[in-house]
């Protein structure tokens, strides 16, 4: 699924979603999805299906609501993994032929009325090992002070995210949830394991407070 692919006439399936690639007499290959269609002609450049940041229709964060909710003792620390959304995209060579959302679609908004931002939105459990999802998010969540904290959701910056990827699974950065009020998220841009492959180069994005 994930990675490179070699053109020539097959079906590449993504949970909901099909690629269609069909070789023609004339060393090109007919790219199609949905509605998208792309000619595709036969160079260097190597063909890759990719996991991206699930960004939609182009928001900057993932808010992904714990199903139970987290209670952490004071200086504990708990590590574990999130079913996530990601969106794929298709590149030729270096060039972006396209993009587009594979499974449910949901947006909620983070913060107030007045002041706050759509968010792509998703409810999980709190694994203790890698579920069987497409996407994944190891989570380590940090308790440095004095008192019980309970957490019920995360937000994390997506924009421009590096991903990390297996052949049949996507992988967020490794993601740190410290509960210093305000509690603060640190998309580290690092892989969640040492086998896994990256999208671009990785690099963390800056802290976020979650201060809703």
């Amino acid at each position: 699924m994930f990675g490179e692919h070699e053109l020539r006439t097959k079906f590449i399936k993504i949970l909901n979603k099909k690629i269609h690639l069909l070789e023609r007499p004339d060393d090109s290959v007919l790219y199609t999805r949905d509605d998208v269609r792309v000619l595709i002609k036969k160079g260097d450049g190597a063909f890759r299906v990719l996991p991206a940041p699930a960004e939609g229709y182009g928001v900057k964060f993932l808010m992904i609501r714990f199903s139970p909710r987290i209670a952490v003792p004071p200086r504990e620390r708990l590590t574990g993994y999130l079913s996530a959304p990601v969106d794929i995209e298709v590149k030729s060579g270096n060039a972006t032929i396209d993009r587009f959302v594979v499974g449910r679609e949901k947006y909620a908004l983070y913060g107030e009325n007045n002041i706050g931002v759509i968010a792509r939105y998703h409810v999980s459990e709190f694994h203790d090992k890698i579920p069987d999802e497409l996407g994944i998010m190891k989570l380590v969540i940090n308790n440095p002070t004095d008192e019980w904290k309970l957490v019920e959701r995360i937000t994390v910056p997506i924009r421009n995210s590096v991903m990390f990827y297996s052949s049949e699974k996507a992988y967020y950065p490794l993601v740190i949830l410290t509960t210093k009020e305000p509690y603060e998220v640190n998309n580290t841009g690092n892989p969640p394991d040492g086998t896994l492959k990256a999208t671009h180069k990785a690099e963390p994005l800056p802290n976020f407070k979650m201060r809703w």
